[in-house]
């Protein structure tokens, strides 16, 4: 209760302290400023995205969320956003190396994702049940279901479905584990691997009317909501090009940019040529269906605009975009800032306008029509919001020169 108190009476000087400048130049970072806002509104780590009290879940939206605060405890010094994410990991994973609730049988993309963190953990513990979990989910990659041409299924009840959003929930943790673990024709092997994922997924879903990546594909062509000639679905959705942008960067972060990986550096560099005509022209932001702007329904989304920011920030700075989209993607930040953050009288801030999730087929009988996805509902403080927004925050904060 006491570190509670001090986090929020923190939050509340920093709220006063930041007057009535631009709030993207608060004197405190506004990575530490979410994170602060985040713990105060979920004391517990298990109680992430909505899980109810004494429940605990293994869920690639409290893994991506609990990665990005502990980068910020990490490049700040806060050993308490650290603690607080770790406190996650120590709860759902056993002493036996077992996690609670993940079945590897079900082979879902999604349940690699929040294995991310257990790197760094493990290296800080060296306690042989995080090293456990990370093999275990090494394994699930080395026998998931695949389409002929390689391409992963995005779940064993989603056959030969490719979605976006599976390519940030198993490359990233993927091409880590391979760097780390794998040599010589292993890790040859694991990288072509890699690289063919995103290479099928935009062979797949790319548009050629729009320039954009439609959600998903069914390599089957026999799912409801895909055409019956191409196997896309009917739209762009904003965050899932988000995921697949956000997964290329986190990627290449391993990889390195190399003869290998320039088949992804190509398809980030087209996301970025296209994405501006996309953009809304008053605030810099994008749609929820991102091929229909403008269209009445449709509403400025801010998990994938803050996707959109936050891998565009992090290429130029890793050198995977041009040094000439510093400029526009600081500007896409504080345009970010403006839209969608609100300081509320607690100190605390929050990100408005996030899209609490979105897919196709399913027990919904998702259509992936575009009353489909302006139809789900609509809240603050998502984590599949907030992860990327407190990223984004960081790479604003050394592109800045404050860290």
């Amino acid at each position: 209760m006491k570190r509670l108190l001090i986090a929020v009476a923190a939050l509340g000087a920093a709220a006063c302290s930041s007057g009535s400048g631009a709030l993207y130049d608060s004197p405190t970072s506004l990575a530490v400023r979410m994170a602060e806002s985040e713990i105060a509104r979920n004391p517990s780590p298990t109680n992430l995205d909505g899980i109810p009290a004494g429940k605990v879940k293994w869920n690639y939206t409290t893994g991506l969320e609990l990665l990005a605060i502990r980068d910020a405890g990490e490049a700040w010094e806060r050993p308490d956003f650290i603690a607080y994410a770790d406190r996650y990991f120590d709860t759902i994973v056993q002493s036996d190396g077992s996690v609670l609730t993940y079945r590897k049988e079900k082979f879902n993309l999604d349940h690699i994702c929040p294995g991310r963190a257990l790197f760094g953990l493990y290296t800080r513990t060296k306690e042989p049940r995080y090293r456990q979990v990370l093999d275990t989910l090494y394994s699930q990659l080395r026998s998931q279901p695949r389409n002929f041409d390689g391409g992963f299924w995005h779940k064993q009840i989603y056959p030969h479905q490719m979605w976006l959003d599976g390519l940030y929930m198993a490359e990233p943790f993927y091409a880590e584990y391979a760097m780390k673990n794998l040599t010589g024709a292993a890790l040859d092997d694991a990288v072509s691997d890699i690289v063919n994922q995103f290479v099928v997924v935009g062979k797949h879903t790319w548009d050629p009317a729009t320039g954009l990546y439609r959600h998903a594909y069914d390599d089957s062509r026999e799912m409801f909501w895909c055409d019956s000639i191409t196997g896309q679905s009917a739209h762009a959705w904003c965050r899932a090009m988000g995921w697949y942008a956000m997964a290329i960067v986190e990627t290449m972060q391993y990889l390195g940019k190399t003869d290998a990986t320039r088949p992804m550096l190509a398809i980030l560099e087209r996301i970025y040529d296209v994405l501006p005509k996309y953009a809304d022209p008053e605030t810099g932001m994008w749609y929820q269906v991102l091929d229909q702007p403008g269209r009445e329904g449709n509403y400025l989304e801010s998990t994938g605009s803050a996707m959109f920011v936050y891998a565009q920030l992090k290429a130029v700075r890793l050198g995977y975009l041009p040094e000439t989209m510093r400029k526009e993607a600081l500007h896409r930040y504080e345009q970010l800032v403006d839209r969608f953050v609100r300081e509320n009288a607690d100190g605390t801030i929050s990100l408005t306008d996030c899209c609490s999730v979105a897919g196709l087929g399913g027990k919904q009988m998702r259509s992936g029509t575009f009353e489909y996805y302006i139809s789900e509902p609509v809240i603050e403080n998502d984590c599949k919001g907030v992860g990327p927004f407190i990223w984004a925050s960081l790479e604003y904060d050394r592109a800045k020169g404050r860290l």
